[in-house]
């Protein structure tokens, strides 16, 4: 059929197989402006959260390099990287399940793309460029003083905020005190970082300036999710075909018309929805993977609709349950089961936070040494140790002693081990046990590590003895 020969091709490529450049016309509406205050304060979050602190920890940070993050002022080290993979899994099975029940009202509303793209670089272009009608104008005319000095100025203005966004998400990599050091002293003194800056920088001008909402449509898989995680209850941007369709069909609007006397829909063919969308797509033919839920056409088609005194609500949050049937949204098993997986998920991590010490101890024994034999028949075993400061407050009065054996553990250098906020110390030590309190050849031994004689982590070790103990 000539109607669903769109599937066949996505809205931003050509017959030719081109690159078809979108031009989308400047949103307006009460949900968009809803958008904006949301957008604005997510980006304040985004710029905001490097350089919060809570108790010396940044309030967010993903050091991959020395594998070290923090998540709302918490640090975690590689030995709890399971705890930061559990976070990661809740999180996508939070979008899962509003994806299920609101489709992808995460791109529309909270995804950095369509934030920077929507409510940042475009409306610089909206400033410098006008509307659509005069950068598709622009575009066309040939390279003359006005084309030149307008194209300059956006492509500046974008460069220049690509280098911001890449300095915060640098932030976010080695740590906000780490990235103001670096620019106080300046570029000349971290060229190997400079160089990772820029690169960042020219593939995030690449990105907002020319692939644009290729990124969702190509780039990005969670488009294509949407077959599988979506059905007929989800909620989503739908354009209400009962109403907008009727007998006759949609037509165009005529000045003192009945159109319920006559058959036709309610949706006068505008295109007003096809021009403000920032995909290129028409809402009409139903959902779509390059559909970002971004309420654009909502607000347009409510546009019009009241200037032709018609009712709003032809493109709406709606499911295709509700449009064709008129079933209200149900709480189904589906998205109890996703629930339920979400606070098992929750439940988990709130029990390892819970259990989770402020000092990690690991004891492991030195490789290739045996047990070595002392005066008095003691049974002598050495070991490495590596002790992590999990919090943000220093320790100077660590020891550590048996807790299963009867024995002394003998640290080389001072008694008391230290360890600064957020670090590590490690060292050697000896753990001394008579050779009458081994049963076997080897023992499992309990090494308590305390502070001011409080016990505040255990380990195990294994301790290496003679075959026989008469």
């Amino acid at each position: 059929m000539e109607r669903e020969k769109f599937r066949d091709s996505i809205a931003t490529v050509d017959q030719q197989g081109k690159r078809s450049w979108v031009y989308p016309r400047k949103p307006a509406g009460r949900l968009y402006r809803y958008r904006q205050y949301v957008s604005y304060l997510l980006l304040a979050f985004l710029v905001a959260s490097p350089f919060i602190k809570i108790n010396g920890n940044q309030f967010l940070m993903f050091n991959v390099l020395e594998r070290r993050f923090s998540i709302f002022g918490f640090t975690f080290w590689p030995q709890d990287f399971y705890i930061f993979v559990l976070i990661m899994i809740i999180g996508v099975v939070f979008i899962i399940l509003f994806t299920v029940a609101f489709g992808r009202i995460f791109c529309g509303w909270i995804c950095p793309q369509t934030i920077f793209m929507e409510m940042v670089f475009r409306r610089i272009e909206y400033w410098i460029e006008g509307d659509r009608g005069k950068q598709i104008k622009l575009d066309k005319q040939k390279w003359n003083a006005e084309k030149l000095r307008k194209k300059l100025m956006k492509w500046s203005i974008f460069f220049f905020i690509s280098f911001l966004i890449a300095n915060i998400f640098l932030a976010y990599l080695i740590g906000s005190d780490r990235l103001l050091l670096y620019v106080f002293e300046g570029p000349s003194a971290h060229l190997s970082t400079l160089l990772s800056l820029l690169i960042f920088t020219a593939v995030f001008y690449f990105v907002f300036a020319w692939f644009r909402e290729q990124v969702c449509v190509i780039a990005c898989p969670y488009g294509r999710l949407q077959g599988v995680l979506l059905d007929e209850r989800s909620i989503v941007v739908a354009y209400d075909y009962q109403r907008g369709e009727k007998e006759k069909g949609r037509a165009k609007f005529k000045k003192n018309e009945n159109r319920a006397a006559t058959g036709k829909g309610d949706c006068i063919d505008c295109l007003q929805c096809v021009q403000v969308c920032p995909t290129g797509i028409d809402i009409r033919n139903g959902t779509q993977l390059e559909c970002v839920n971004c309420t654009a056409c909502i607000d347009a088609c409510n546009t019009m609709m009241e200037a032709v005194d018609l009712p709003k609500g032809l493109i709406r949050y709606a499911s295709e349950a509700n449009i064709r049937k008129k079933e209200p949204f149900r709480f189904t098993a589906r998205l109890k089961a996703y629930s339920a997986v979400l606070l098992i998920l929750i439940g988990v991590l709130s029990g390892l936070l819970f259990l989770r010490s402020d000092i990690e101890a690991n004891v492991l024994r030195l490789p290739g040494q045996l047990y070595q034999h002392r005066e008095n028949g003691i049974i002598s075993n050495v070991y490495t140790y590596k002790l992590i400061n999990k919090t943000s407050l220093d320790y100077e009065d660590l020891q550590f002693r048996l807790l299963s054996h009867s024995g002394e553990i003998e640290t080389i250098g001072n008694q008391f081990i230290s360890v600064a906020s957020n670090s590590f110390s490690e060292g050697t030590l000896f753990v001394n046990i008579s050779r009458k309190s081994l049963a076997k050849e080897k023992e499992k031994l309990e090494i308590g590590v305390y502070s001011n004689d409080h016990l505040i982590e255990t380990t195990s070790v294994t301790f290496m003895g003679p075959r026989t103990y008469k």
